[in-house]
């Protein structure tokens, strides 16, 4: 190997070389220990985390999320008043119930970002949880959607101050038990040159509001974190997914075409870092079952339980799991059902 290098690349490789062999001295050179070894090779070389997952992935058995299929993000909500915030978010912001649980109800949002509203006695979480998320809707219409919900009875946290030359413009307002919703709309900046030719190739999702015509074309569920440089290895490591977009104190990441996940430093979010979270971080995936086993397998996080979970009524499969932080993760997988039939034929295309 001919290695070409400047500053101290050379120092670099002699102590990855130093470590590899003090590990295999030792018996160690596997597992986690190897895969680090083979990233840290691949940084020294410049590659990105994307490329290095790839080149695992092709020579190990090292896989990641979207190896196994995701068809759409999701995001689950918790409420006392389960029908008070159902004819919110599907009288007062028009989204579309595409199936309907008694105990909760599914609503799309964009074209692959669902939103999901549980009656909390039915669910995992308790009450007293803190509401630590914010749901970001994307859309090319935030004057009209201010507009609009200045003509509603919907509470705003923070008012719609257009300023000229800034990154992203928005707004936010609280739903009927204090979720935080951002309407927001990206602008051409550097900043934005990677992320807003994503969102330009995006359709808007229309709302059904009556003389109206509004809607969202992509979803951001921001997180709130303590150890932002942990979180990020997370999510581009074991996760899998790919950084589209960098604030600085916040990271976005591509879960599906249209939903997004970002992560916020909690010094400068919103929100503040807390134990317990009133929310799930739901991806709905293709191969379930084979996601759970590599995930138990390699302990990609903490699991609730040894296996995957089927309701009694078989509309869906799921399992549930921790992140390094304590937001709850759920995998779903939605089975042909009478109630699932809007849903499946958005998720299949069909």
């Amino acid at each position: 190997m001919l290695i070409i290098y400047r500053g101290t690349t050379k120092d670099e490789y002699l102590q990855l070389k130093k470590d590899q062999k003090k590990l295999e001295a030792e018996g160690l050179y596997k597992g986690k220990a190897r895969e680090e070894i083979a990233r840290r090779m691949g940084r020294l070389l410049s590659y990105p985390t994307q490329r290095i997952n790839q080149l695992l992935a092709s020579n190990t058995s090292f896989r990641t999320l979207p190896d196994f299929g995701i068809r759409a993000s999701n995001l689950y909500l918790h409420y006392n008043d389960l029908p008070t915030a159902t004819e919110f978010y599907a009288k007062t912001l028009g989204m579309e119930m595409v199936a309907d649980y008694k105990t909760s109800k599914v609503f799309r949002m964009t074209a692959d970002s669902y939103l999901v509203l549980s009656d909390l006695a039915a669910s995992m979480h308790k009450a007293e949880e803190p509401k630590t998320v914010a749901l970001a809707l994307l859309t090319d219409q935030l004057d009209e959607w201010y507009t609009y919900l200045k003509t509603t009875n919907t509470p705003f946290k923070y008012e719609y101050n257009l300023k000229p030359n800034r990154p992203h413009d928005g707004f936010v307002v609280i739903d009927p038990e204090g979720y935080l919703l951002e309407f927001e709309r990206f602008n051409p900046d550097a900043e934005n040159e990677d992320f807003l030719p994503q969102l330009n190739l995006l359709k808007t999702i229309s709302a059904t509001i009556p003389s109206h015509s509004l809607g969202f074309k992509a979803t951001i569920t921001w997180l709130y974190y303590k150890d932002m440089v942990a979180m990020e290895r997370f999510y581009q490591e074991t996760l899998g997914l790919t950084r589209v977009l960098d604030q600085g104190w916040a990271k976005v990441y591509q879960s599906s075409k249209s939903g997004y996940i970002g992560l916020v430093d909690e010094r400068r979010g919103m929100h503040h870092f807390t134990e317990k979270k009133a929310v799930n971080v739901s991806f709905v995936m293709n191969d379930l079952e084979g996601w759970f086993s590599y995930a138990k397998k390699n302990n990609s996080l903490e699991l609730v339980s040894d296996s995957t979970m089927a309701t009694k009524d078989n509309r869906f499969h799921a399992f549930f799991g921790f992140d390094p932080e304590g937001y709850m993760f759920e995998f779903d997988q939605f089975l042909p059902h009478q109630d699932n039939k809007q849903l499946l034929e958005y998720l299949t295309g069909k």
